[in-house]
């Protein structure tokens, strides 16, 4: 869907454009603050600025008839002693504030080093991932709202059986300055938008429904008539299948994972478990496998802050790393962890960029951002031929997850029987049951089709971020699955 956006102006989001005022401070002042926070001790220490804009518009019935605006603005400030972690944040960026907040964060770091710190260098400027041209700003919601109307009237066009529709635009632009006690700075400026469109349809007292979504770090140029189409279609074409589906009997058997949203057990059942912190506490199965093969060597899985507009996109992570590509599995074998400074510094190398945060209120751990299997060399047709007796999996919702052990259930929104070979009736409502690593041991092959879902993932642990996921058409060669 996305496509060069249009230049109508200078790049909003270039760091050299910014000065201190938006945040009523200086690199003077940062020094004094990032000083105070080592007065008790620690190694290191940092600070986080951040002034958030959220925006809704929700349409209902027909009608535009639900808005929110929301500004958000404060400061963290977080002392590292070793493996102690001090925080603070406060939603005034005075000096005097920012002076208690770091005097608190210091209590936690009780060691006697001395640090110096030194000049607050150059705001650092990186590739920009998510240039912004036409900021949602200037266009306010009266030039949102004929959007949501027109995917309203499309998909009721699209089928007789159309009860309701709700549609919602999403959006937020967030500043972020940052400096730590290395002298290193940046400033960001984030976009993010999603729509959301759900449809309800009837059929002979029958009632399905389903959700199409889609988000990104992009402008207003976003919203466009290939977007309309795009949510439009997937949304009633999917519902439409619903009625038709139904459920299989279970059992153990072969699960063919189609490319796209299947991402989300790779994030869930596999990803979290090489997020260094559950590495460095030992309650990750691959806290010691690092450098060994943990499955098929044609199986590279990344996790990746540089694509652009993704939603999962960083410029910086949270803690001041440039975004990065990280290779957690290479040719069947575990590449690297993800970690933030402090699993880094842990470990001895470098971090990867996966130091994230919900907001200025917490501080940063590490997270995963767009996290995908790339393409292998199979065909999905080839890959279908081979299955005797399975199911495609297509769409999945909840599901839950021991992080650990890797144990995962996962709900089937939607998919079909595979009988000799060939995909049949549509199925729904199914559970999927397994656990990651060894499903990930399972995977024989893997098609050259490789989808980065660019729905609206939010990955949630202790507090939230955006992401996302996705994969290209897999065969895990045996499953549970829960069907009648």
């Amino acid at each position: 869907m996305i496509k060069n956006q249009q230049k109508k102006g200078e790049c909003q989001n270039n760091g050299t454009l910014f000065n201190y005022e938006r945040f009523g401070t200086n690199p003077d002042d940062i020094r004094r603050v990032l000083a105070t926070a080592l007065s008790c001790g620690g190694n290191y220490s940092d600070i986080y600025f951040e002034y958030s804009i959220a925006e809704e518009v929700t349409l209902r019935d027909g009608e535009v008839n639900s808005t929110s605006y929301d500004v958000d603005y404060g400061v963290g400030i977080r002392t590292l002693n070793g493996e102690k972690t001090g925080y603070a944040y406060s939603e005034s960026t005075t000096l005097e504030d920012m002076l208690s907040a770091a005097k608190m964060a210091s209590q936690i770091a009780n060691s006697t080093n001395e640090i110096s710190i030194p000049p607050i260098n150059e705001l650092r400027a990186a590739k920009n991932r998510y240039p912004i041209f036409d900021s949602w700003e200037d266009h306010p919601i009266d030039q949102r709202a004929p959007f949501l109307k027109k995917i309203n009237d499309i998909i009721f066009s699209k089928d007789e059986r159309v009860s309701k529709v709700i549609a919602r635009i999403s959006t937020s632009y967030t500043e972020v300055l940052f400096a730590n006690s290395l002298g290193e700075s940046f400033f960001d400026i984030k976009p993010l938008a999603s729509v959301v469109v759900s449809v309800i349809m009837e059929d002979n007292g029958k009632i399905e429904n389903y959700s199409s979504t889609k988000s990104y770090r992009m402008d207003f140029s976003m919203l466009n008539d290939e977007l309309i189409e795009e949510l439009s279609n997937e949304a009633v074409e999917n519902c439409a299948s619903l009625f038709d589906a139904t459920k299989p009997k279970g059992g153990e058997m072969a699960v063919v994972m189609a490319a796209g949203k299947s991402g989300i057990l790779l994030h869930e059942a596999i990803g979290h478990a090489f997020e260094a912190d559950f590495i460095r506490k030992g309650t990750s199965i691959f806290s010691e496998k690092l450098g060994e093969k943990i499955c098929n060597e044609k199986i590279n899985i990344v996790d990746d802050a540089t694509v652009d507009f993704n939603r999962g996109s960083l410029n910086f992570d949270d803690e001041g790393v440039p975004g990065q590509k990280t290779y957690m599995v290479k040719d069947g074998v575990l590449n690297s962890f993800l970690h933030d400074r402090i699993s880094a510094k842990y470990y001895g190398v470098a971090p990867t960029g996966n130091g994230r945060r919900e907001s200025f209120r917490y501080y940063p751990i590490p997270r995963m951002r767009a996290t995908y299997m790339e393409s292998g060399d199979a065909n999905e047709e080839d890959i279908i031929r081979d299955v005797k007796e399975g199911i495609y999996a297509c769409d999945f919702s909840n599901g839950q997850v021991q992080i650990g052990e890797g144990d995962f259930t996962f709900y089937v929104k939607k998919g079909y029987l595979i009988e000799n070979g060939k995909l049949t009736a549509p199925i729904k409502d199914i559970n999927i049951i397994g656990n990651g690593p060894q499903a990930l041991k399972d995977i024989v092959a893997v098609a050259n089709n490789s989808v980065i879902n660019d729905g609206t993932w939010t990955c949630g642990k202790d507090q939230y971020c955006c992401v996302s996921c996705g994969m290209p058409t897999v065969l895990v060669s045996n499953l549970t699955v829960g069907g009648e």
